[in-house]
């Protein structure tokens, strides 16, 4: 078996997930057992001290798509404020989930259309929340 990457969470971040994912519509969904697995590995920390190379709730984040070069601007966002057209990805979504909490240079798999996989990396983060003092948003 594959040894994950390991993340960072803002314990901010995990509680406000966590509260979403205890509703009846979400409970036992695969995002929501993505989402705690997730969790159960993750390094939590105070939002003050979130490292600011790391994405998080709201961040923005540059990231490549290793298998054909493409190049996103995605923001991760709680599943109210998503719009894939417009870069604003939820954090139910496979690639949502698995972004959360990694760090610039680090790269997660994600399953595209027609069977395939891709690879993305970030590549840089434009905003992120902690970083900017924002730390009730």
């Amino acid at each position: 078996m594959e040894k994950q990457t390991s993340i960072t969470l803002s314990r901010l971040d995990v509680e406000r997930i966590e509260s979403l994912l205890d509703t009846p519509a979400l409970r036992d969904s695969p995002a929501a057992t993505r989402l705690r697995e997730e969790f159960d590995r993750a390094d939590i920390v105070e939002p003050a001290s979130m490292p600011h190379d790391v994405v998080s709730m709201n961040s923005s984040a540059d990231c490549v798509d290793e298998s054909n070069g493409k190049h996103h601007t995605l923001t991760l966002v709680y599943p109210k404020d998503a719009d894939a057209d417009a870069g604003r990805i939820s954090v139910l979504a496979p690639v949502g989930s698995a972004l959360l909490g990694l760090r610039v240079g680090q790269s997660i798999d994600w399953p595209g259309q027609a069977g395939n996989t891709h690879r993305l990396r970030v590549t840089a983060i434009h905003y992120q929340p902690e970083a900017a003092g924002d730390l009730h948003r």
